[in-house]
């Protein structure tokens, strides 16, 4: 027996065994800033080039590299969510959305390898410092303030739900950071003859994106192996279940997120008495989803228990779930 409030959708394009009436969840659209950002910074990197290439600056040629980079990664996020958004079929019965989610972590991975590479240039130039080319640097560096703060802007409201959005505000925010230290390095070194400190300024930015690009990491990479995702306290879930009329007892509890912005549940509980009618299933699912932002629940109702089903969640002496086969802080909603 399967929960859910309104009918799906996607059960008309796949009448699967996935279809029972299921309450879905259509993350916003924000195709708009994706073609935005990415003709923006295609524009900066066509002129950071053109520059770099004309005052013989390895600096901005370096920066126009790295910015090439940000326009693969908001194409990268753009595809997650674009493929998220494709219907169901026979092969692929909850459709691409798990997509958002790789997304979101090549995006970290990029950005990681992209703050190491810059770190190792500032270790090389700080070892050999050379002289910067102040004005004309600084101007470049600041029209790239410019359009990465309005390029992260048009993905601040998404990023705070949706991990691959986050993907994609964070890569655009720290090239912000990175070009107003560029700013600031260009013109102390400018007045005060300081060569050394580009490579400084850049080391210390690196190491600012570097933490906060790997939580964003963990999250994704989390949430690629069925990870519970961390809105989401298992427990909890498990005694709301528990709790409701006429269950005797909760097992077989999975809970994974089957992309960015939306979360799965499947459960199977054992009612002695009966019941799991339309409006119990409701109640259910209405509950899961108010409390806990959980959008797609499939719920077994039996008068027994069937075989050797898993068991709830237990915490281990940390505080963790011991689950089957995995992490126990970690662990994935299949909990024995």
């Amino acid at each position: 027996m399967s929960a859910g409030a309104d009918a799906d959708a996607d059960a008309q394009a796949y009448p699967g065994p996935m279809s029972d009436a299921h309450d879905h969840h259509a993350p916003a659209n924000f195709n708009a800033a994706f073609g935005i950002g990415i003709a923006l910074n295609i524009a900066f990197v066509a002129v950071e080039a053109y520059y770099g290439w004309k005052v013989n600056s390895l600096a901005l040629l370096a920066d126009a590299g790295h910015n090439l980079s940000d326009v693969i990664g908001l194409v990268l996020a753009w595809g997650g969510a674009l493929a998220g958004r494709l219907r169901p079929d026979a092969r692929h019965t909850y459709g691409w959305k798990r997509a958002s989610i790789l997304a979101a972590f090549v995006n970290a991975l990029l950005l990681l390898v992209a703050m190491g590479s810059l770190a190792w240039e500032a270790l090389h130039r700080l070892q050999s410092p050379q002289p910067i080319e102040g004005v004309t640097i600084m101007v470049v560096a600041g029209i790239g303030i410019a359009v990465n703060t309005a390029t992260a802007l048009l993905f601040m409201r998404g990023s705070k739900t949706d991990l691959n959005l986050r993907g994609a505000f964070l890569h655009m925010a720290a090239d912000a950071l990175v070009s107003a230290g560029v700013v600031v390095a260009g013109g102390l070194a400018l007045v005060f003859g300081w060569s050394w400190l580009d490579p400084v300024v850049s080391l210390l930015i690196a190491a600012v994106i570097v933490w906060g690009t790997w939580n964003l990491f963990r999250q994704s990479l989390h949430l690629l192996f069925d990870g519970v995702p961390e809105h989401v306290d298992l427990h909890a879930v498990q005694a709301l279940l528990a709790g409701l009329p006429g269950v005797a007892q909760v097992s077989d509890l999975h809970v994974w997120a089957m992309g960015t912005s939306e979360t799965a549940l499947t459960a199977h509980l054992v009612m002695p008495d009966g019941g799991g009618d339309d409006a119990f299933l409701r109640q259910a699912t209405a509950a899961l989803h108010a409390q806990f932002d959980i959008h797609h629940v499939t719920l077994q109702v039996t008068r027994e228990p069937l075989g050797n089903g898993c068991t709830p969640p237990q915490r281990g002496p940390a505080g963790g779930i011991h689950a089957h086969g995995v992490d126990p802080v970690h662990g994935h909603g299949h909990t024995h």
